[in-house]
């Protein structure tokens, strides 16, 4: 063979003269002959085996040219003949390559053979997936539409041919063909054909669908063979970059591919090419759109997440993108960093360099806790919440995290709050430290361990060796000076030799040589030197053979020292010398062991702080985190719910509270809100554990009794939602929950009264679900708790009656025939006995007893009006009884006349508590009188009135068909008829009400002047409780009818103003509340001494009146008129719960439309009043709260022209001050800019004044922000224009507007610079408004008045202007309100004479 084949760059190029034995292509078969050459191409492939390529390469390279002429099934065979002979060459080419004898004729051919079909097979497949791709488009089903069962096939089979192409291209490239090229050097032609094959079947927008898996696979392993074996490394490095920028959808899909060339193919590098080329990428270009830092930054999280350990050496290079600006790219490096910490840099097991990699990269997440941006915020919280879940965070960082964690909470980011949430439930779910957390319970614990640490520590100073020094250093110290001392004895001179011989003489030798040694040690500790050199010398001749002294067999200075040296320091090995004393003896094993010991209560003191430290901030964490679960998002209020619920089951203090709040969230709008309240309360006390249905049970009764305990009544309602329910399903637990229930109430099994209270409520809560729970069991209920030791226990007694409330109709919600129970049942008999007894009782429960058990009796007794008229002659007896017989009296007494005596001087004493309780007794059965008229009575009317309806349409049967024909006739006189009998009836009990139930042979009649007579002397009966039950049974019986109500209405105001009782005043608005709803009319010439409880210097009565008023305001029942500025105050009120109802207020009020809109002129002319002297601080902080509800580009531009006119009527410059300030806070718009152009000569003459010129000053660098180039030339001339007149005044500076407006008025004078007075007209408004508003004050009041050609001063008047006769609580008759409204005005022309 003559001739080489040359992989070409272009497909053209083969047909092109090549150089000197190239291979080209000389006969391009036309597409009708094809079938006859393919037909030739399969013979010659059977025949002579895939050589036959060498001569059948034309027709193969025919099919590329004619591609899109020919039918598929022409282009699916010749795809598999060339993966036939793919497949061939990849069989026969292992024999060939193992030979020894290979010639070069033979390497030519074969890698000829190769290389041409290679060509062929990958140009094709590039082509069918082109053809593929774009049937996918115009093939691609519309809504409700199908595809081509031809073309559906088609693609099948491409996707099936796609995988052979692949597998035999792998099949053939694993051979070590390289030694088919010259010194095995494959041409990157060859590769670039191969791999473009590869990416371009990586371009399909499906392949990283879960059934294109086979095809990642198999070109995964494709591109891994050419890159360890044909040098390929380099250029996928750069082909996954580049597809990354332009194929999102390809990140998992390189990623996985990256992770599988680095573990099977051995090539780590290209991890490192890979995350090289992007750590090379500029923070511009990746902040750029289409930069694909989005498909970067999942490639990174999801290789990270794949070879953790092989991007630890290349982190340095992605760590510089944590300063760029791309958050996506922070984000990746953040999620890269938390999985190398998670399952690389974890355990005890890392060396040194391991963990100050691993503290570093924990810095750096904690740093980006407090990133710009909140997503990358979000996500470190995420990453956070892994490592505490794999349990990879070290103990040393734990309550720094948690403190970080805590921080975000506040964060303004909703994502990054939930994943805070997410990331304290975590830490709380995989704490180290305890399975309960309780700050109060770890203290003691604590301190006694801190106070154990402190008596081990000075018991361990004392017992200590002062400091020590070594043998050998103090040997050392000394050698210098017994130098001298031994060569002088050695030479002494006569005179030392006197002096010293005496002493000597004096040192005699020990028994044996070791004690002397320890002798001479001594001499030398208390520096006797020449004393130790002289009994050295000395032992020397009595101790020859001793091996202490065998040295001084010479005596010189050098011997002596060393013997001396041997002898000191010989004698110090065991012990240690003190400097000044000998060495206190102790045992070594107990030194260690009390060392150890402390040791270990060190440690121990510490896990208790870390623990403690710990739960204070979990503690703290569930304040914050309970506060969310009223938030509007509902995402965060179900993370929330899961927090509360993880805390209660780890005993966090304070973790009921969660628990409790969230309760009321039962009744939420929002399924999602309502489904996760009720599942965390099934988790958390309705799933119980234990081994037999018995101890289910009873874990479950304990759980729901310690919430019951001390909760509210609302917390109590919300729960019977819940219980409710699991009673209400088909649950093995029921009978025996209700048994052990049963059990405790009975007091069967030892119990506490608290837990017998639980359970007699949650009976009740059954007995919603099946009503014969209780039914069944009503006299075990009164024999119990209503029995002859009612008087002992009226709480339980008043929750037994709760309970038997739940079968009555008006819970039950029954329609049918009303259940009710004879006078004479044993359940009213010891009701009214207990309740009687506990009139003449000072038991603080009585009164809430009292409440509910007359709620059950209108409830449940036939005629429960005899039987509570009863009750109150029953308990009126009493009492006079007490008084007769002269029965213990209380300290606090009142007089009261008794009529029954002769001399009116005469008076007896009447125990004042004793007193209030009748009175109590007497308003409740008064209110529940009325109540059980207009609900039951009239009810039961509308119910019998159906049926007997219902009777007689059967008796009248069908009639003829003349009477057919009418029907519809009949049917609507039926329904006049009908509506007339209900204003009949409601008639009838009104009638009732306002004749019967106070007339003279009525037994409440008599408690009315005894009422009136405490309230209107509160000065004689000064008793507070007596005090306050006698207003609230006033307030009760004023419910009856209107005639009462009007009688006594000028006492109650009289009460509201001038109580020195908060809780009276408090309980009087409540009441007055009630009435107004009830009798309208009557109370409406009185709403301004409601609104005057809103400035009461309590705080509890300001929080009773803006909660009623509220409510008034919300339903409709009382209008806002002008009094609602008293409301607007509260936004600044010290007592933050009062502030937030306020808020609340406001919030439900701008829904309603243009509400607070046209509320506005009137807040701020009354708040700016000089009179009320608030200050400028807190006027801004009210006006910024209301102007947030204005959002109306109208609404804004009126209130822009409404408050400039305001500038003339303002008085003080305070006033001016208040209104620019206004004006700045308004969201303006372009059209509110104009309007304030306009007005310009309104506030002109006061900008002098900075109050005035830097709030309007402002107005325009907040336009300029987003302005347009032509609008913001106008703002800058309008800044100007402010700035001139600021600084030079008004008359220095010439206005064109103004010099315009005044030609267009007809007048030649100059524009005064004072603000012109009203007169008494009223202008009408500019644009013609005339809707009223919610306000007493109407829209049009505020509009721009038109210039009027006759004056010369346009004249602006505000209605809200003009000043009010305050009315304050009236106390005479004469001062009683007599008209529809309490606020009158003097005219106009009176104020201007004034």
């Amino acid at each position: 063979m003559s001739w080489d084949f040359l992989v070409p760059v272009c497909v053209g190029d083969l047909v092109k003269t090549g150089g000197i034995n190239q291979y080209v292509v000389r006969d391009v078969v036309p597409a009708k002959q094809l079938p006859s050459h393919l037909t030739k191409f399969k013979a010659a492939l059977r025949s002579q085996g895939p050589s036959c390529i060498l001569e059948h390469f034309d027709t193969g390279y025919s099919v590329l040219q004619h591609f899109n002429s020919l039918e598929l099934g022409l282009k699916e065979d010749t795809l598999e003949l060339l993966i036939q002979v793919v497949n061939g060459l990849a069989v026969s080419l292992p024999s060939v390559l193992n030979s020894t004898s290979f010639s070069a004729a033979e390497r030519k051919e074969n890698l000829n053979a190769v290389k041409m079909s290679v060509f062929l097979l990958c140009k094709l497949t590039e082509s069918l997936e082109s053809l593929s791709y774009r049937q996918n488009i115009i093939t691609a089903p519309g809504k409700g539409s199908k595809k081509g069962k031809g073309t559906k096939e088609g693609l099948l089979q491409w996707d099936s041919e796609r995988e052979s192409v692949l597998q035999a291209l792998v099949q053939l490239l694993q051979l070590d063909i390289r030694s088919l090229w010259s010194l095995s050097l494959v041409e990157e032609e060859f590769i670039s054909c191969v791999t473009c094959c590869c990416y371009k079947l990586l371009e399909n927008p499906t392949i990283s669908h879960v059934k294109n898996k086979p095809t990642r696979d198999n070109i995964t392993h494709l591109l891994g063979v050419l890159i360890s074996k044909y040098n390929h490394l380099l250029g996928a490095s750069v082909k996954v970059i580049q597809m990354l920028q332009h194929f999102e959808q390809l990140s998992s899909v390189f990623a996985q591919a990256v992770s599988v060339w680095s573990t099977e193919y051995g090539v780590r590098a290209v991890i490192g090419e890979v995350i090289r080329e992007i750590g090379q990428k500029s923070s511009e270009e990746l902040a750029r759109e289409g930069s694909g830092v989005k498909a970067f930054s999942s490639f990174l999280s999801e290789l990270s997440g794949l070879v953790p350990a092989l991007m630890i050496p290349n982190i340095s290079v992605l760590i510089t993108h944590l300063e760029g600006e791309s958050h996506t790219m922070r984000v990746a490096v953040c999620e890269v960093l938390g999985e190398i910490l998670v399952r690389v840099l974890c355990g005890d097991g890392l060396d040194e360099s391991g963990r100050a990699d691993r503290d570093r990269f924990f810095d750096i997440l904690q740093e980006h806790l407090h990133d710009v941006h909140s997503h990358v915020r979000a996500r470190v919280l995420q990453v956070f919440t892994r490592i505490v879940n794999s349990k990879a965070l070290p103990l040393c960082r734990y309550s720094e995290v948690m403190e970080l964690a805590v921080g975000r909470l506040m964060d303004k980011s909703i994502n990054a709050v939930k994943s805070a949430i997410q990331l304290l439930a975590a830490f709380i779910a995989h704490n180290p430290y305890s399975c309960k957390l309780s700050s109060a319970d770890l203290k003691k614990p604590l301190e006694k361990e801190t106070a154990k640490l402190r008596e081990m520590k000075e018991k361990l100073e004392g017992k200590a060796p002062v400091p020590v020094i070594k043998a050998s250093e103090l040997w050392a110290a000394m050698e210098p000076e017994l130098l001298v001392a031994v060569r002088t004895t050695l030479e002494p001179t006569s005179e030392e030799e006197d002096e010293e011989d005496g002493d000597v003489e004096e040192e005699k030798p020990e028994d044996d040589d070791r004690a002397t040694a320890v002798k001479i040690a001594q001499y030398l500790r208390v520096n006797k030197y020449r004393n130790a050199v002289k009994l050295c010398l000395k032992a020397r001749d009595c101790f020859p053979e001793s091996e202490l002294f065998a040295s001084l067999s010479a005596i010189t200075p050098e011997h002596l020292m060393d013997t001396l040296g041997l002898i000191f320091k010989g004698s110090e090995d065991a012990t240690e010398v003190s400097q000044n004393l000998p060495p206190t003896p102790q045992k070594e094993g107990d030194k260690e062991g009390e060392e150890g010991e402390l040791k270990k209560q060190e440690m121990l003191v510490q896990y208790l702080k870390d623990t403690e430290t710990f739960s204070l901030q979990v503690e703290r964490a569930i304040s914050v985190i309970n506060n969310m679960l009223y938030w509007k998002t509902t995402s965060v209020v179900q993370e929330a719910v899961q927090f509360c619920v993880t805390v209660h089951e780890f005993s966090v203090a304070n973790s009921i509270g969660g628990v409790r709040k969230m309760l009321p969230l039962v009744w939420s709008m929002d399924a999602a809100i309502k489904d996760a309240v009720v599942q965390a309360y099934k988790r958390l006390y309705l799933n119980p554990q234990g081994d037999t249905i018995r101890m289910k049970a009873q874990t479950l009764v304990d759980s729901l009794s310690e919430l019951i305990v001390d909760a509210s009544l609302g917390t109590i309602q919300c729960l019977e939602e819940i219980v409710q329910e699991f009673f209400g399903s088909d649950s093995n637990l029921q009978s025996t929950v209700i048994q052990v229930l049963w059990e405790r109430f009975t007091g069967k099994r030892e119990t506490s009264v608290i837990q017998k209270r639980a359970a007699v409520l949650l009976l009740g809560m059954a007995a919603r679900a099946e009503r014969e729970v209780v039914l069944s069991n009503l006299d075990t209920l009164c024999s119990v708790a209503l029995g002859e030791k009612v008087t002992e226990d009226f709480l339980l007694a008043r929750d037994t009656v709760i309970t038997i409330c739940s079968i009555t109709d008006h819970v039950r919600q029954s329609k049918g025939a009303p259940f009710r129970l004879p006078q004479d049942h044993q359940l009213f008999t010891s009701l009214t006995r207990a309740v009687a007894e506990g009139v003449v009782m000072e038991d603080p429960y009585w009164q809430s007893f009292m409440e509910q058990a007359v709620r059950l009796i209108y409830f449940l007794a036939e005629s429960p009006d005899q039987l509570c008229s009863r009750l109150l002659q029953r308990s009126a007896r009493l009492l006079l009884d007490q008084i007769a017989e002269g029965s213990e009296t209380n300290k606090d007494v009142c007089q009261i006349p008794d009529g029954s005596q002769d001399s009116s001087d005469q008076e007896e004493q009447v125990n004042c508590v004793c007193l209030a309780q009748l009175l109590s007794l007497c308003g409740c059965v008064a209110f529940w009188q009325v109540s059980h008229l207009e609900r039951s009575v009239s009810a039961e009317l509308r119910r019998r009135r159906g049926e007997t309806e219902e009777r007689e349409e059967k008796e009248k049967g069908s009639g003829s068909k003349a009477k057919a024909a009418n029907e519809s006739a009949m049917e609507e006189e039926l329904g006049l008829i009908g509506a007339s009998a209900e204003d009949t009836e409601a008639e009838l009990i009104r009638k009732i009400c306002e004749t019967e139930l106070l007339a003279e042979e009525n037994l409440l009649s008599a408690f009315l002047p005894l009422l009136v007579k405490v309230c209107s002397s509160p000065g004689r009966y000064s008793h507070p409780q007596l005090n306050t039950a006698a207003c609230l049974a006033l307030s009760q019986y004023m419910m009856i009818s209107p005639s009462v109500c009007e009688d006594n209405i000028r006492l109650m105001f009289t009460v509201l103003e001038r109580s020195t009782l908060p809780v009276v005043r408090a309980n009087t608005i409540v009441a007055l509340g009630d009435l107004t709803v009830r009798f309208p009319n009557i109370l409406e010439p009185w709403t301004q001494n409601l609104y005057a409880r809103l400035s009461d210097e309590v705080p509890s009565v300001r929080q009773t009146a803006v909660t009623v008023l509220t409510q008034l305001v919300l339903k409709d029942v009382l209008k806002v008129k002008g009094h609602v500025s008293e409301v607007a105050v509260l936004l600044i009120d010290p007592e933050p719960h009062i502030a937030s109802l306020a808020l609340n207020f406001f919030n439900e009020l701008a829904t309603k439309d243009n509400a607070i809109y046209n509320l506005l002129p009137d807040i701020i002319s009354r708040l700016s009043d000089p009179e009320r002297g608030m200050s400028s601080e807190d006027f801004n902080t009210i006006m910024k709260q209301l102007f947030s509800y204005i959002t109306k580009e109208r609404q804004t531009e009126s209130l822009v022209e409404k408050l400039c006119q305001r500038f003339r009527t303002a008085k003080t410059e305070r006033q001016w001050c208040d209104v620019a300030t206004s004006l700045s806070l308004l969201s303006m718009c372009e059209r509110g800019f104009k309007r304030l152009q306009e007005c310009w000569e309104c506030y002109s003459d006061k900008l002098t004044e900075p109050g005035v010129y830097q709030p309007l000053l402002s107005i325009t660098a907040k336009l300029r922000r987003w302005a347009k180039l032509q609008f913001k030339a106008q703002i800058d001339d309008f800044e100007k224009r402010l700035t001139a007149v600021h600084t030079r005044g008004l008359e220095n500076v010439e206005s064109p507007e103004m010099d315009e407006n005044q030609k267009e008025g007809g007048s030649a004078e100059k524009t005064s610079t004072r603000t012109p007075l009203p007169t008494k007209g009223r202008q009408k408004s500019r644009r013609g408004q005339t809707k009223p508003s919610v306000s007493s004050h109407s829209d049009d009041s505020f509009a721009t008045p038109r210039k009027s050609r006759k004056s010369k001063k346009p004249v602006i008047t505000f209605s809200s202007d003009e000043e009010e006769d305050e009315e304050d609580a009236v106390m005479a008759e004469c001062e009683t309100p007599k008209v529809t409204t309490p606020i009158s005005r003097t005219s106009r022309r009176a104020r201007l004479r004034n």
